[in-house]
């Protein structure tokens, strides 16, 4: 089995649980809480996804790191990956989670590009033009891109929307020189 596809699968189980205790945001927190000390402690993920290390050690690692950090629900979810011995696929699990945990709540995340930086009343603007567009509360990721001269272009899922200053130069240029060939047949 593919490895996102086992990390959806564990993903989904604690999504599962996490909606069965009423806890999906706490986990989604707990989550956050495991991939920061993940960045802090690169060793932490290195012990971690070491085979001569005995699960035991693993587990009480991350009891002492994590018991007054995390829920127990997800703490003992940690638990239960150790003894599996997919603790490598934790990065992957808490992306599929948040994935499910957005889903579930009407959240769609969108690579947004302008030409200039934002202020905070832009931002929630596009934010909220955007949800009234595409019907689900959007969470907008701004990136700056000097070449795109204006406008806005919106990325989500597989989906574009350019209306950047620089692709309705271009399609003009386009419709001109169409419009000249035209012309002179």
């Amino acid at each position: 089995m593919r490895q996102s596809t086992i990390a959806r699968s564990y993903a989904e189980a604690l999504f599962e649980l996490g909606q069965r205790h009423g806890q999906q945001e706490e986990i989604a927190a707990a989550a956050d809480t495991l991939l920061a000390l993940f960045q802090a402690e690169p060793r932490l993920r290195a012990f971690l996804a070491t085979p001569q290390v005995e699960p035991q050690a693993k587990k009480g690692v991350l009891k002492r790191a994590l018991a007054d950090r995390v829920p127990p629900l997800f703490l003992n979810f940690l638990m239960v990956v150790v003894d599996k011995r997919r603790q490598r696929l934790l990065q992957a699990i808490v992306t599929e989670y948040h994935a499910l945990l957005d889903e579930h709540l009407g959240r769609l995340h969108v690579q947004v590009t302008l030409a200039r930086e934002p202020d905070e009343q832009m931002e929630r603007e596009i934010a909220n033009r955007l949800g009234s567009i595409l019907g689900r509360t959007v969470i907008p990721h701004i990136h700056v891109n000097p070449q795109i001269i204006g406008g806005i272009i919106v990325r989500y899922g597989d989906r574009v929307m350019d209306g950047s200053l620089r692709q309705r130069l271009v399609s003009l240029r386009r419709r001109l020189v169409k419009a000249e060939l035209q012309a002179s047949s």
